[in-house]
């Protein structure tokens, strides 16, 4: 397993082993130990699933407030998405700024999000499917989003005929200048 820091050393994309053959291949996506060795100390206690049928589908950008904040590895099984984490946590260097990688089953690089960032991602390929683990579980009391367009985050977003698809939630985040101080 290779752990690289992106422009935020926070944020890592992580890329497991991948063994092939004739049949197909075999991965370890995830190992504690190897982690460990990393000095990653995370506990993952949920799995999800996202599935986007068109292209364009922008998830985000989410996170959640404590005690339910949570650290994020993100993997694509099926299809290819521009991943990105933005800093909000305010006594960083890196306060408001961004990460964006991508991610594709081919590729089969994965992204580690700690607690402090919000985290979206667009589909580049249909039918895309995203699994994450998470470090804590979900509680829509805690739930919150950065307006994924806010000017002074300046997410390059690739932009599909027609705009992103976004649900009515993700149209109605605040800006940056506008969240409440959560992150220290």
């Amino acid at each position: 397993m290779q752990f690289e820091e992106t422009a935020i050393p926070a944020v890592k994309i992580v890329t497991p082993k991948k063994h092939g053959d004739a049949r197909g291949f075999f991965s370890e996506v995830y190992k504690q130990s190897e982690w460990d060795k990393a000095g990653l100390d995370y506990h993952f206690v949920q799995d999800n699933h996202s599935f986007s049928a068109p292209v364009g589908t922008l998830r985000g950008l989410h996170f959640q407030t404590p005690p339910f904040a949570q650290d994020k590895l993100v993997r694509v099984v099926r299809g290819r998405i521009l991943d990105v984490a933005v800093d909000l946590r305010r006594s960083s260097t890196t306060f408001g700024k961004h990460v964006a990688v991508e991610l594709s089953a081919e590729n089969w690089r994965q992204l580690f999000i700690p607690v402090g960032f919000a985290h979206g991602f667009i589909t580049l390929e249909p039918d895309t499917e995203v699994l994450y683990k998470v470090t804590a579980l979900y509680s829509p009391a805690h739930d919150r989003g950065l307006a994924f367009d806010d000017p002074d985050v300046g997410v390059n977003w690739p932009q599909p005929p027609g705009g992103p698809i976004l649900s009515e939630k993700d149209r109605q985040w605040p800006r940056l200048r506008a969240l409440e101080e959560i992150f220290a």
